[in-house]
């Protein structure tokens, strides 16, 4: 298992740059850190090694006091966000120390987690790419879902039948995605290609 870091951020929002040879380019730009080591665990008191590192500074109030106690080590430093990760050996990290995009470079490859644009209920035609039925006219069968199950034996609709329900605002993961530049002074990460969700979408970032 290797030292595997990783870092909170926000999706800017997608554009476009051209390479040497002239090539366009599809890009997201994410806003990473700066976060900061919130809990440290190890082998000897947790049973494993990992970090916990939080993101996006907030006043006090907008936490409960188990949130706040949590945090009371952090020089009252108060973070909206936390995530967990694991690590080879935690020792090499100390608490409050600061996580930015310096942990990167370009050419790194990284997976990207976050949530799904929502997109509220939706058919059979739209979440599960269903046909149409005979759109002719006297046709009433045009969008429905048809027969669910069985008339008799066993006459029952199984589990995990395709059907019409919500659609997006799950947790998704697009792995692998080149770093192609890396903004120190404003915290920025160039990625190429798309991520999950809309822009302002909490991200984790993580190293391959």
């Amino acid at each position: 298992m290797s030292n595997l870091l990783g870092i909170l951020g926000n999706k800017v929002g997608m554009t476009q740059i051209f390479t040497q040879k002239g090539n366009v380019v599809p890009v997201t730009i994410i806003k990473a850190g700066p976060c900061y080591i919130s809990q440290i665990k190890s082998v000897k008191n947790n049973d494993y090694n990992s970090i916990q590192i939080g993101y996006q500074n907030i006043l006090k109030f907008k936490l409960n006091k188990p949130e706040s106690g949590h945090l009371k080590n952090l020089n009252y430093l108060f973070l909206k966000y936390l995530k967990e990760y694991t690590v080879e050996n935690s020792d090499d990290y100390t608490l409050g120390q600061i996580i930015n995009v310096t942990s990167f470079k370009e050419g790194d490859f990284v997976n990207i987690t976050g949530n799904s644009i929502g997109k509220g209920f939706a058919g059979n035609i739209k979440r599960n790419n269903f046909q149409c039925g005979p759109m002719s006219h006297g046709s009433k069968n045009h969008r429905e879902p048809g027969s669910i199950g069985q008339s008799t034996t066993p006459g029952r609709v199984f589990p995990g039948k395709r059907m019409a329900g919500r659609l997006g605002g799950v947790k998704v993961t697009a792995l692998k995605l080149k770093i192609l530049k890396v903004d120190i002074e404003n915290n920025l990460l160039t990625v190429k290609g798309s991520i999950p969700g809309k822009s302002g979408n909490i991200l984790s970032i993580q190293l391959v």
